[in-house]
């Protein structure tokens, strides 16, 4: 039972501390914000792995189940971006015959949906961007570092398709939620959902591979949505 509350406080600690810095730096120095979240998630929990002498690895960033990660990444991947691109275009039409108050609290962007394809600009450097400096970070500190220490404390769950989901599950999808409040728009609570599914690949895979594949795949194709459909590039 200590074992389970030191877990738990180590865990909820190092969220704090991320969450404070991410707070201040985009009060404070804003345009600097993304870097001091990108060294924040990668390096917050090192002095809780060090202290036990663990690494990058203990938390799930691997390749040594890369062909497996990649199978699941391109099943998810089929799937849901189909899915996730109509649900896109339909909310987009939907959103100007909502009252103003509802479209400003539900997106960040508004405007007719007029279809013409084309990427954003400077695509390329946003793939990298997405996948190293965003999910890969990201996964690291929610899924590999958070959800990892909040099993050590609970590890009972329901398995569901091969994943064994418990309380850890849950509160780590909450807390990626609220951590987005760093920048605080309601709308991006609305990351708790495919939280959920970055959890569930994290306990299927035993890696972080694969949710970060998946990650910055939906943050391309959303600024690629946002390309063609909204004119934003």
């Amino acid at each position: 039972m200590i074992g389970a509350r030191s877990a738990v406080r180590e865990a909820m600690a190092v969220w704090a501390a991320a969450f404070v810095t991410l707070l201040a730096a985009f009060l404070l120095v804003p345009e600097y914000a993304k870097l001091v979240a990108t060294v924040s998630f990668l390096y917050f929990p090192l002095w809780a792995m060090d202290r036990r002498g663990e690494d990058y690895a203990d938390y799930g960033v691997t390749l040594r189940r890369l062909k497996a990660d990649l199978k699941m990444y391109g099943a998810f991947a089929a799937v849901v971006f189909p899915i996730f691109t109509v649900a896109f275009v339909l909310f987009f039409l939907l959103l100007p015959h909502l009252p103003r108050d509802w479209r400003m609290l539900l997106s960040p962007v508004g405007g007719p949906v007029h279809f013409r394809l084309r990427l954003p600009n400077r695509f390329p450097e946003w793939v990298v961007d997405q996948l190293f400096v965003v999910a890969l970070p990201e996964e690291f500190f929610y899924r590999g570092f958070m959800q990892t220490r909040l099993r050590d404390a609970w590890p009972q769950g329901k398995v569901v398709f091969g994943a064994r989901l418990g309380p850890a599950f849950w509160l780590t999808a909450l807390l990626f939620a609220l951590g987005h409040l760093a920048v605080f728009q309601f709308w991006r609570l609305g990351v708790f959902f495919p939280a959920l599914l970055f959890g569930w690949m994290r306990e299927h895979s035993g890696t972080v591979v694969g949710s970060t594949l998946f990650h910055a795949s939906a943050n391309l194709l959303e600024k690629v949505l946002e390309a063609c459909f909204l004119g934003i590039a």
